[in-house]
């Protein structure tokens, strides 16, 4: 198996998986944001951090983050069968059908263009519905040295910046503005990613009832810009 190290590299690597111009379609999905700004819930910048914030705080530190840090050690010992079950189970813990469609096409997206880089092992997920982007995410970390405290740190960086760029586009928000917004979560993230990796087994699980609900409803949103 790989030695986990710093060399650049791995950082480039990282910078890589992070990148928005990465072709997976994550532009495509606002995750619920579409439907509560719809809904008058976010109004402005205040809101869209105070949102995109307890979505980190109660859902990414909780189950995204605490998944992935299990998958990234799964794939380093070379465990194929617990990956595949951790990213089933990713993939079931979505609340809804876009939320799993989401996962599912994410997953797969990255696994090609793994694929394409030379990972070998990441052929096999293409077609798999239980495929998750934090499991692929995983894998292209442990492939490529990158531990899984810094691993965290770019997830939870490329899901932020996502989810930005949603409010930037739905409020909508000027640049400067999201940039700012960006930068209240940014200076959260140590604290966000140090709760993820303490998190027991037991406790894993996501409490974001409204972005959940906000999901559900966007599937009939009568005009919508994202697919989920």
């Amino acid at each position: 198996m790989p030695t986990l190290t710093t060399e650049p590299l791995a950082l480039l690597r990282l910078l890589q998986l992070v990148s928005p111009t990465l072709p997976v379609g994550a532009f495509n999905f606002s995750q619920g944001l579409e439907q509560a700004i719809e809904l008058q819930w976010i109004r402005d910048e205040a809101g869209a951090s105070a949102w995109i914030a307890g979505c980190a705080q109660h859902g990414m530190a909780t189950l995204d983050l605490p998944m992935l840090a299990r998958l990234h050690r799964a794939f380093l010992q070379g465990d194929e069968t617990t990956a595949r079950r951790l990213s089933a189970e990713l993939v079931a813990s979505r609340e809804t059908a876009e939320l799993r469609a989401e996962e599912r096409h994410l997953g797969q997206s990255l696994a090609k263009v793994l694929s394409s880089l030379g990972f070998a092992d990441a052929a096999p997920w293409i077609r798999d519905a239980g495929c998750s982007f934090a499991a692929m995410f995983a894998l292209a970390a442990t492939r490529s040295g990158i531990d899984e405290t810094l691993a965290a740190y770019g997830y939870l960086w490329t899901w932020t910046e996502n989810q930005m760029l949603c409010a930037v586009k739905l409020i909508p928000l000027g640049q400067t503005a999201g940039q700012r917004l960006l930068e209240s979560i940014r200076l959260q993230m140590p604290q966000i990613v140090a709760s993820a990796l303490a998190v027991h087994d037991e406790e894993i699980g996501a409490a974001t009832p409204l972005m959940a609900m906000a999901s559900a409803w966007h599937e009939t949103q009568y005009t919508r810009l994202f697919r989920s």
